[in-house]
């Protein structure tokens, strides 16, 4: 499992990358406006922030294929480092994704809510398949089974694509697409800190302080007793 951030707050993206195995970023441009900053700045400190190596998924604006184009090799040529283009699941994006893909530009197709518009994605040379599991839900479908379906799809066929699952409102959420064999999630700050939240852990930790220290003493740790 790969767990991203889906974020373009710095000061978010720097107590994750801290804290827990963040395999990356992902944007969207819902995501970059609520920044109110400059575009490219944001998106280059972005990439400042958490390196060459690690994932960052930067989404196009173009409506056609060859705006989609365009754009792609600009982020290329700008940002660089280990970058994925998104691109939504429209039939121009579909004809870009196939261009870029012969141009060696990493792909991630977004806007995802059926098994099919990921499979064809996959087949046009899309690296990861961003399915909405929340927004799915919200609409009376089944986001985490879409999921499970796009896996089992992509394995019958024998795809290298990998399904990058956005849009969660719960962790339970999260559970359920680990257990369909989503290869990566990407979530909210808040929903990645979620993921380890239970409070007989914290009981479990404040009992075993309390123990501790009534023996060796308060603010004593193994290091220094």
């Amino acid at each position: 499992m790969l767990y991203l951030l889906d974020t373009a707050n710095i000061t978010e993206i720097k107590k994750a990358y801290d804290l827990y195995p963040i395999a990356g970023v992902t944007t969207n441009p819902t995501i970059i406006a609520k920044e109110k900053s400059d575009f490219l700045a944001k998106v280059l400190e972005i990439r400042s922030l958490i390196g060459e190596q690690a994932m960052l998924h930067v989404q196009a604006l173009g409506r056609t294929s060859e705006q989609i184009v365009a754009e792609a090799d600009y982020l290329r040529q700008k940002v660089g480092g280990n970058l994925y283009v998104k691109v939504p699941v429209i039939p121009e994006g579909i004809k870009a994704m196939k261009l870029l893909k012969q141009n060696g530009i990493k792909l991630t197709a977004t806007a995802i809510f059926t098994p099919q518009q990921a499979l064809m994605a996959a087949v046009a040379g899309a690296d990861f398949v961003a399915p909405y599991v929340n927004r799915l839900d919200n609409v009376c479908g089944d986001g985490t089974s879409v999921v499970g379906e796009i896996v089992q799809l992509f394995e019958l066929y024998g795809l290298p694509s990998k399904v990058l699952a956005a849009s969660f409102k719960s962790v339970e959420q999260v559970h359920k697409v680990s257990l369909y064999g989503g290869h990566a999630i990407t979530a909210s700050p808040d929903i990645i800190e979620q993921l380890l939240k239970h409070p007989l852990t914290d009981t479990s930790v404040e009992q075993f302080i309390r123990d501790w220290e009534g023996v060796y003493g308060a603010g004593k740790v193994i290091s220094n007793i």
